[in-house]
């Protein structure tokens, strides 16, 4: 996969988001995406760019709310095969361990 993106997608309410998030997640799985999703977003991996956007848009239609705010970061590596568990692994390599607190 060459194209990995985070997303973020919120409703804009005062209760808990997470009924909302759920359904934009739950959309993903009708695309050729992988996804994994974390406490600030969804990290997406294609490879293409129109998948991966006819995904996002997917995940933001699917949130009911009177106003929506979505976020799409994409990182378009377009002469090297990458994907995201490789671009941790890189960052573990130089670290020397998970690049993640001990506590």
């Amino acid at each position: 996969m060459t194209v990995v993106a985070l997303l973020s997608v919120a409703p804009v309410i005062e209760d808990s988001m997470a009924g909302e998030v759920a359904k934009a997640v739950d959309a993903l799985d009708d695309y050729d995406v992988e996804y994994e999703t974390n406490p600030m977003g969804t990290v997406i991996e294609a490879e293409t760019t129109e998948e991966l956007f006819a995904a996002a848009q997917a995940a933001h239609e699917a949130v009911d709310a009177d106003r929506v705010s979505t976020v799409l970061k994409i990182d378009d590596k377009r002469t090297v095969e990458t994907d995201a568990d490789a671009k941790v692994q890189s960052v573990e390599d130089h670290l020397g361990r998970a690049p993640r607190s001990e506590r």
